[in-house]
C-alpha cells in the first residue's frame, strides 16, 4: 500500500518535470531557430532577406511565446493574473501579425520587381492563408479582452473556440515554415544535416504546443465532469 502511494506521488512529479523541460525546450527552439534564420538571411542585404526574417519572427518566435504564456509549467509570467496574460498574449499576437504582414509585403514586392508570378507554390498559398487567419484570430480575440463586446456569448465557450482555432492557426504557421525550408533559397544555403535539424524545430514546437493546448482543455473537462 505504501509502495502504491509512493508510485502515485512520483507520477505527478515526473509529469511536472517533463512538462517543464518540454516548455523550456520550446523557448530555446523558437529563439535559436529565429536567430539562425536571421543570421542566414541577413535582413537588410536585399529585399528578399526581410521575408524569411519577418516570417520566422512572426510564426516561430512571437506566436510560440504568445501561447507559452498560458503554460502552467514554463510561462515567463506564470505568477501574473490570467487577465494580464491575456493582454500580453494579444500584444504578442499583434506583433506576430505585424511581422507576418511585413514579410508578406517584402516577398510580394520582390516578386513584382523581378516580374515573377505571385502565390504559385504551396508555401506561398499557405503562407497567405495563414497571415489572413492570424488577422482574423487577432480580431476575434478582442471580445475576450473586452467582455462587454461578447453579448449573448458564453465567455467559457468563446475561450474554447479561440483555443481550438488558435491551435489550427499555429499548425498552419508551422507547416508554412516547414514548406519555406523546402524553398530553393534555404536548401541552397544549408547542408543536408542542417536542413533536418532546422525542420525539427517547427515540428517539435508544434507537437509541444498541441500537447499544451489539448491537455489544458482535457483537464478542464475532467474538473467539470
Amino acid at each position: 500500500m505504501v509502495h502504491l502511494n509512493r508510485e502515485s506521488e512520483s507520477e505527478p512529479r515526473i509529469y511536472g518535470f517533463t512538462s517543464t523541460a518540454s516548455v523550456v525546450l520550446t523557448h530555446l527552439i523558437c529563439i535559436v531557430f529565429s536567430v539562425f534564420i536571421a543570421l542566414l538571411s541577413r535582413p537588410g542585404t536585399s529585399l528578399f532577406s526581410w521575408h524569411p526574417f519577418f516570417m520566422t519572427l512572426a510564426f516561430s518566435f512571437f506566436m510560440t511565446e504568445a501561447i507559452l504564456l498560458f503554460s502552467p509549467h514554463g510561462s515567463p509570467i506564470k505568477r501574473f493574473p490570467h487577465k494580464t496574460k491575456g493582454r500580453v498574449h494579444w500584444i504578442l499576437q499583434c506583433l506576430c501579425l505585424s511581422c507576418a504582414v511585413l514579410g508578406l509585403a517584402a516577398i510580394a514586392y520582390n516578386k513584382h520587381l523581378n516580374g515573377k508570378p505571385h502565390f504559385t507554390s504551396w508555401h506561398g498559398l499557405l503562407g497567405l492563408l495563414t497571415v489572413c487567419v492570424v488577422g482574423l484570430q487577432s480580431l476575434a480575440a478582442v471580445p475576450l479582452i473586452y467582455h462587454s463586446l461578447a453579448k449573448g456569448w458564453s465567455l467559457a465557450k468563446l475561450k474554447r473556440y479561440h483555443a481550438a482555432s488558435g491551435l489550427v492557426t499555429y499548425l498552419l504557421g508551422s507547416i508554412s515554415l516547414l514548406l519555406g525550408l523546402c524553398s530553393a533559397w534555404f536548401t541552397a544555403s544549408v547542408r543536408e544535416h542542417t536542413w533536418y535539424l532546422s525542420a525539427l524545430c517547427p515540428a517539435l514546437s508544434a507537437l509541444i504546443i498541441m500537447n499544451q493546448v489539448t491537455s489544458a482543455y482535457m483537464a478542464k473537462k475532467r474538473l467539470q465532469s
